[in-house]
This record gives C-alpha cells, sequence and structure tokens, in this order.
C-alpha cells in the first residue's frame, strides 16, 4: 500500500481522468459524427475544478474521476498544441504560405483589430479603465489554436482562412505582451527596445532554423531511410520539433512558432511523406492532448 501511495499524484489522477474521458468522448461523438472537441469541453466542465473537482474535500472519492490541478496538465496541453502545429506544417509548404502571406497579414490583422477594438469601446463604456479594457480586449480577441484547428480542415478555404488568422495571431502575441507591459502602472521606459531585442532575435533564430532545414536536415533524414526503421524517422522529427520549439521560446516567440517552422522545412524535404506516416499512430494521443481542458 505504501509503495502505491508514493506512485500517485494528482497529475498522474488528472491525466487518467482525462485518458478515460477520451475513450468514452471519441467513440461515442464519432458516431453521432460531431466533433469531440464539444466533447472534451462538456467533460471538462464536467470534472473540472469548478465542476466535481470543487466537491473533492466534501466527498474524497470524487478525487478518481475528477481533475484537482489542471496547472499540472499545463505542460501536456502546451505540447500536444506543438505537436498540433507541427503537424499543420507537414501538411503545408512554404511555397503555399507564401500564397496565404496576403491573408495572414490582411485578414489575420483585420480580425484582431476590429474585434480588440470593438471589445475594447465596450468595455471602456461599461466603466472600464483605458489599460484594462485594451488588455482584456486584446486577451479575449485571441482564438484557442487547439480549439479552432480542430474543429476546421487547413485544407479546405475556411480552415485556411482561419490558420491564417491564428499565425498572425501568433506573431501578433510578442508586440502584445510589451503593449501590455507598457500600458501597465509603473511600466518600464524600456518596452520598445525589449520589444525590438525579441523581434531580432526571433529573426536570427528563425534564419538559422531555414539555414538548418536547407543544409542539415536531408542528411539527418537521408540516415533514418538508410535503416529503413519507422522509430528512427519519428525520432529525428521529434528531435527537430522540440529544439525548434525551444529555440524560438527563448528568444520570447511562442514555441509554436518553432513547431510550424520545423514541420515545414521538414514538409520541403523528400522525406516528408516517411515522417507523416511515422507520426500517423500518434495522432489520437496528440488529439487528446491538445484538447485537455488546461489547453
Amino acid at each position: 500500500m505504501a509503495g502505491s501511495n508514493e506512485l500517485y499524484s494528482p497529475v498522474m489522477s488528472d491525466a487518467l481522468v482525462i485518458l478515460g474521458a477520451a475513450g468514452i468522448v471519441i467513440p461515442v461523438f464519432n458516431r453521432f459524427k460531431i466533433t469531440p472537441v464539444i466533447g472534451f469541453i462538456l467533460v471538462g466542465l464536467l470534472v473540472g475544478p469548478f465542476g466535481l473537482g470543487r466537491h473533492v474535500f466534501e466527498h474524497p472519492w470524487l478525487t478518481h474521476i475528477s481533475i484537482t490541478d489542471p496547472g499540472g496538465l499545463d505542460i501536456f496541453a502546451e505540447f500536444g498544441i506543438i505537436l498540433l502545429l507541427f503537424s499543420i506544417g507537414l501538411e503545408l509548404s512554404f511555397g503555399r504560405l507564401w500564397d496565404m502571406r496576403r491573408m495572414v497579414f490582411g485578414l489575420g490583422m483585420m480580425e484582431l483589430v476590429v474585434i480588440g477594438s470593438a471589445l475594447t469601446f465596450i468595455l471602456a463604456a461599461i466603466g472600464q479603465a483605458f489599460a484594462g479594457a485594451v488588455a482584456l480586449g486584446l486577451a479575449l480577441s485571441l482564438s484557442s489554436t487547439a480549439l479552432v484547428l480542430k474543429i476546421t480542415n487547413a485544407a479546405t478555404p475556411v480552415g485556411r482562412a482561419a490558420l491564417a488568422m491564428l499565425l498572425f495571431e501568433d506573431i501578433a502575441l510578442v508586440p502584445i505582451i510589451f503593449l501590455l507591459g507598457a500600458l501597465a502602472p509603473h511600466a518600464s521606459a524600456d518596452g520598445m527596445g525589449n520589444l525590438i531585442h525579441t523581434l531580432l532575435w526571433g529573426a536570427a533564430v528563425i534564419a538559422g532554423l531555414l539555414v538548418f532545414g536547407r543544409y542539415l536536415l536531408p542528411p539527418l533524414f537521408a540516415q533514418a531511410a538508410r535503416t529503413k526503421s519507422p522509430e528512427l524517422f519519428l525520432a529525428a522529427s521529434m528531435l527537430v520539433v522540440i529544439l525548434a520549439s525551444l529555440l524560438t521560446a527563448a528568444v520570447g516567440l511562442s514555441p509554436i512558432v518553432g513547431s510550424l517552422i520545423a514541420g515545414l522545412l521538414i514538409a520541403e524535404t523528400e522525406y516528408h511523406s516517411e515522417v507523416d506516416r511515422s507520426w500517423s499512430p500518434s495522432r489520437a494521443s496528440r488529439s487528446v492532448s491538445s484538447s485537455s481542458p488546461s489547453a
């Protein structure tokens, strides 16, 4: 008994609840041709800290069927979204992304500016301070990457438009963070300098990733092809996506920007079909983690 108590942890219990919910939600909602994301949202409301989780002190047995520490699952949710954007990048290419540039910087900017401005105006009209109205307006205008990309299909016109808006939101996230810092009380005067520093380092990292993809990825996957091992393709691509995500996160950009670039880089190689096949068995678990209640 003591050994089993040592193995127990709230994160492990919460993870088992999510996996158990996935085993119920996915087949039931697929049976009625409804996206499982809706089911995960409903389950999250039911078993989350504001559902059954709020009653665990009165009824301790609810601990085994509720999520009591959603913050502990943040890393899994973040990693699920990273892998989701990586799979989107595998289906795209730099050529197709370049063709979407008008949509990214046109439609994406318009969506963020219009919705953010409208929400800021409404919040200011009901008495919210200007700085608070801007902060809440920008925050509420951002979309859930996991939710939108799982509901839409990136291969359709609507899916491409949604992807374009999400890409612009990820690009604009860094300036938004520095803008909110500038609006905060006792804000530092060097906010613009920090923003420029982050953007310059981000550009340098992205340029370095492009060079890496051009000259080092082909030999890496050629070596994996010689072994004819799908596991080696999976390991090599996992190394690339984690490295790219860590590098972009280290300079202040969103890690999903790095994961998307990693997917685009691999999509440009002649081994992208082998990589896509090696990732096929993990798509269900990627869907579960990116749709978890903390995502």
